[in-house]
């Protein structure tokens, strides 16, 4: 790995761990088609057609992209603009944390050229998701001769972009983990994070979320909480007592552990004697 980052120092080379997670989250992954710009940053093209991005010159130019914004002075110089909305969250995020500004969504044609507008903005630096869906930001910031740092896909233009990071730039994974490295790495050149500590902050977070998706979750937990919460079943009935034998219609033992005596019959005949009277009778009383 040392070789093939030869022209970064040994402090800005890649860890394995960042490797992996470009590669797990697709960042190599390009199109079918190329443009010509874009050749150097290609490494092969696999079978089904689709171009391999090199992931090498990819960290090398998130190295460089973050030293250039930390050159300027003020962060809020620093614009980053997301028309795709796979980039949107990521570009809030990439705001919050470095203290540059955002505008996620559709970009106002005139804000870097139109004074009269009230979003009218002068950055000095700007930062796009997609150079072909924000060409309307990349097109004003060459009136204005604003520098541009752009994730490019193989099939990317290059015009007006000064600072091309070769990245899968339709992936919300991909979007999300690229601007996630690049405002630690700014991060880390301003002091704020050490370089021997991993940041606090976890890449999901960086990552586009569907409202459904959230949604879904959200009932998922709520049905888990009420199944937590519900309590378990009481009976409350008492449960006769097994040394009683009355409880289950039994003749109660004698004390002194005597038989129990014969029930009577009405009358005072017991059921014995009653049993061995005359059967003509007994059928005319009935």
């Amino acid at each position: 790995m040392s070789s093939s980052f030869a022209a970064l120092p040994a402090v800005l080379h890649p860890k394995e761990e960042d490797i992996q997670m470009m590669l797990s989250a697709g960042v190599h992954t390009g199109t079918r088609n190329s443009d010509s710009g874009m050749e150097e940053y290609i490494w092969r093209r696999r079978k089904d057609g689709l171009h391999i991005l090199n992931i090498g010159k990819t960290w090398e130019k998130i190295m460089l992209a973050a030293r250039v914004i930390v050159a300027i002075e003020n962060p809020e110089d620093v614009v980053a603009i997301s028309a795709r909305p796979w980039g949107m969250r990521a570009v809030l995020k990439f705001a919050h944390y470095t203290g540059a500004q955002s505008i996620a969504g559709r970009f106002t044609p005139g804000t870097f050229t139109n004074q009269i507008t009230k979003q009218f903005r002068e950055p000095r630096l700007l930062i796009v998701t997609d150079p072909r869906t924000d060409s309307q930001a990349v097109r004003e910031s060459s009136y204005v001769n604003i520098p541009v740092i752009a994730f490019c896909d193989s099939d990317s233009p290059l015009q007006h972009i000064d600072i091309a990071i070769p990245a899968n730039n339709k992936g919300k994974h991909s979007i999300g983990l690229i601007y996630w490295l690049l405002a630690r790495e700014v991060l880390r050149l301003r002091g704020s994070v050490s370089r021997n500590s991993d940041w606090d902050v976890p890449v999901d977070l960086f990552f586009h979320r569907d409202i459904e998706e959230l949604k879904k979750t959200e009932e998922e937990q709520a049905a888990k909480m009420e199944e937590a919460a519900a309590p378990a079943a009481v009976y409350d009935e008492v449960a006769p007592d097994v040394a009683d034998p009355a409880a289950f219609g039994a003749a109660p033992v004698a004390a002194d552990g005597a038989a129990p005596a014969a029930p009577v019959a009405a009358g005072g005949q017991e059921w014995a004697a009653a049993g061995t009277a005359d059967p003509a009778a007994a059928a005319a009383e009935w």
